[in-house]
This record gives structure tokens, C-alpha cells and sequence, in this order.
């Protein structure tokens, strides 16, 4: 993989390609011909989403703007218990009750503002903060981008939209703390991945994804509207683009186990459950159904064809099964 642009639309086209590194904004303003402002309202979808965990939870917070509408979501799953102890989501008015940035890291700035809740992730001296203040769950975390491993950049075509940008880290450090039924959950040694994605997609939009994270193995897969595009192996901090992903699971049953592959070799592993969060809404014009269970990886990966393969055991991370009319 190459070093990341400085733009993602070069002389008026999309900049398609996996890269290595930070961009400072994912912007499709330079796109020529620029489509109609009604097509852009309609298909811009931007979000930045958050994983972090540690040997007790798991949190996801989400904050997502579709255009014509925004979301946000925030859970914090109890690895002991194997239960969600908060599952929180709540819909909006774009510009009114959220913003998503168009900048992934530096500069970052999303939040969404609703009855009874807070929500935000902004950048400051080289560290997000991630905020959340609800009713069923409150985090005040620190992850740290100063000694971040480089980055994925991918940028690519969409079928029935134009084009994508996804930007997403491996292990980031995180300080900080959690609330959620009473119980206060210290963060400090937990590990996050940040997924800050900005594209013209298509109205009906399905992937399969999984993300896991720690310093010396992480990896983002993907199977659907994106390709292989994003998917990634980080070992030692050292990203290698991944082949086209392959997702062996049983949708009517999300928590039996699933195994993970890729048709380059590099890449084989097997997904143990241990608890999902999920959401179906059908809103008539527009709807979504999710499930994201959360669990433990273990198999193998390598760096190369020719590479020795490594030995993973107890990765915590996500998978997930999506589609969305929107």
C-alpha cells in the first residue's frame, strides 16, 4: 500500500486505492461533474463509530448522518456476565441534532445532541474524546493517536452510488471510565478502533464486517457494497492489504460460531460469540436491521504468502451483519 493522498478526488475523480496513513479530510467537494445538490442530500452518508474493550466490556458508540436524517447509538456489553448492561439509540434532525466532520482524526468532530443525551468524539492534542452521557450509559474515555500504528485509507467505487472513503485505526491506548447499571467499569488498558467513513452510497446497502484490535494483531474485513477495499491485517503495527474476505456464519444465528477467511491465505480465523447487540427498524422508507455480536478470535494470520503464519488466541473484536435501505 501506497502513502495516503492529500485528497481523496484528484483532478476531479475519485483517488480509488488502499493506502497507508492519516488524510486530513474526507471531502467530495472537487468532484467533477459534481453531482446535484437533491442526489447529494440523498445518498452522503457519513459516520464515525468506536470499539473499545478490555478483559471486562465492550463499548460501540456510533454517530451517524444519512443525509436526510442523523442517529446515534452507544452500548457497553458485560464480558463476565456475557450482558448488555446498557443499549441505548435515539434518531434526529441533520444539522439541528448532529454533526459528522468530514476530518477522520485530526480535527475530528462529531456529536449528537438529543432528549436526554450527549454525545461527541473531538480531537484535541493528538488524543480523542469520547464522551457519552445518557441514560443508560455514561463514558468519559481518552484514546490516544500519538503513537498510533499507521492507518488504513481506503477509497473506492460504489455500484448504485459513486464512491467511498473509509478511514480506521488499529489499537488505539485509552484512558478513562464507564457507567452502566450502577456499576462503574475502569477503561484504562482497554484498546479502540475508530471507523470514520464518509461516501455517496447507494440507496440499498448490505455488508458483513468484522474488527479486531490489540498491539500485536488487529484486522478490519468487510464483504459486501465496499469489496475487499478496506480489509487489512495490522501485525506489530505494520498494515498489509488483505485478499476478499469470506464470512461463514448462520444469519438465523448470529451467536453459533463464524469463521473468517480470506482467498489470499493470509487470514484465517474463528469467531466464538459471547453476546450481541441488535436493532431492526422499518420505517417504510427507509430501514435497517444490525446485529453486531461481540466475541473472541482465534486461528491464524500472516504477514505475506511466504510469511510464518502467527498464532491467535482470545482477540477481542466484532463482527457484523447489516443491511440498510437509506
Amino acid at each position: 500500500m501506497t502513502p495516503a493522498p492529500a485528497s481523496v478526488v484528484i483532478d476531479g475523480a475519485p483517488a480509488h486505492g488502499r493506502y497507508v496513513g492519516r488524510i486530513a479530510a474526507i471531502d467530495w467537494s472537487g468532484l467533477q461533474p459534481r453531482p446535484g445538490r437533491l442526489w447529494r442530500r440523498l445518498h452522503h452518508k457519513r459516520w464515525h463509530y468506536v470499539g473499545l474493550g478490555n478483559e471486562a466490556v465492550f463499548i460501540g458508540v456510533a454517530i451517524v448522518d444519512v443525509g436526510w436524517a442523523v442517529s446515534a447509538f452507544a452500548y457497553l456489553f458485560d464480558r463476565q456476565t456475557r450482558t448488555l448492561r446498557a443499549d441505548w439509540s435515539q434518531d434526529g434532525l441533520p444539522g439541528l441534532q448532529a454533526r459528522v466532520g468530514d476530518a477522520p482524526l485530526a480535527g475530528a468532530d462529531a456529536w449528537f445532541r438529543g432528549p436526554g443525551a450527549r454525545l461527541s468524539l473531538r480531537e484535541t492534542g493528538n488524543r480523542l474524546q469520547l464522551q457519552v452521557a445518557t441514560r443508560a450509559l455514561r463514558v468519559d474515555a481518552e484514546l490516544d493517536l500519538a503513537a498510533m500504528a499507521p492507518p488504513l485509507l481506503a477509497v473506492g467505487p460504489i455500484a448504485g452510488g459513486l464512491a467511498h472513503a473509509t478511514q480506521k485505526t488499529t489499537a488505539l491506548p485509552v484512558r478513562g471510565w464507564a457507567e452502566a447499571a450502577g456499576q462503574r467499569f475502569a477503561l484504562d488498558g482497554a484498546w479502540a478502533a475508530v471507523d470514520a467513513s464518509n461516501g455517496l452510497l447507494a440507496r440499498d446497502t448490505a455488508w458483513r464486517w468484522a474488527s479486531a484490535h490489540r498491539p500485536d494483531v488487529g484486522f478490519n474485513l468487510q464483504q459486501g457494497y465496499f469489496g475487499s477495499h478496506e480489509n487489512v491485517l495490522w501485525l506489530d503495527g505494520q498494515p498489509t492489504a488483505l485478499g476478499t474476505a469470506h464470512f461463514d456464519f448462520d444469519a438465523t444465528r448470529p451467536l453459533a460460531p463464524w469463521r473468517l477467511r480470506t482467498d489470499d491465505g493470509l487470514l484465517d480465523l474463528a469467531f466464538t460469540p459471547e453476546g450481541a447487540r441488535a436493532a431492526d427498524k422499518d420505517l417504510g422508507v427507509a430501514a435497517s436491521r444490525y446485529v453486531q455480536p461481540v466475541g473472541t478470535f482465534s486461528g491464524s494470520v500472516r504477514a505475506g504468502p511466504q510469511a510464518l503464519a502467527r498464532r491467535v488466541d482470545g482477540l477481542l473484536g466484532v463482527t457484523e451483519d447489516h443491511r440498510s435501505r437509506w
